[in-house]
């Protein structure tokens, strides 16, 4: 598996964002039901988000991302950067070796 941080960076007013924010954490939901996302939220101040997540490939988790509702609405424009989680804690263990 490769490991991402995935940043979201909202083009729409936080008005458009709040009114899709439900659909878009449904979204992730799939992704942490399928084991490919470790973490995901808002960045302070709210001008995006940050997600850690792992997948195949950089195209399968682009491939993922194209269904979130920011995106096919054209909510958000997102920057995936694939990093190699070499130190980690302990309890981390199992997802990264994955």
């Amino acid at each position: 598996m490769k490991h991402f941080v995935i940043e979201i960076t909202y083009k729409a007013p936080l008005e458009q964002i709040d009114a899709a924010v439900g659909d878009h954490r449904q979204f992730l939901q799939g992704g942490y039901d399928l084991g490919l996302l470790l973490f995901s939220g808002p960045q302070n101040p709210r001008t995006g988000g940050i997600i850690i997540a792992r997948a195949e490939s950089l195209e399968a988790i682009q491939d993922l991302f194209k269904k979130d509702p920011y995106q096919a609405r054209g909510l958000a424009s997102y920057r995936f950067i694939e990093f190699n989680p070499v130190k980690r804690q302990n309890f981390l263990e199992s997802w990264t070796a994955a």
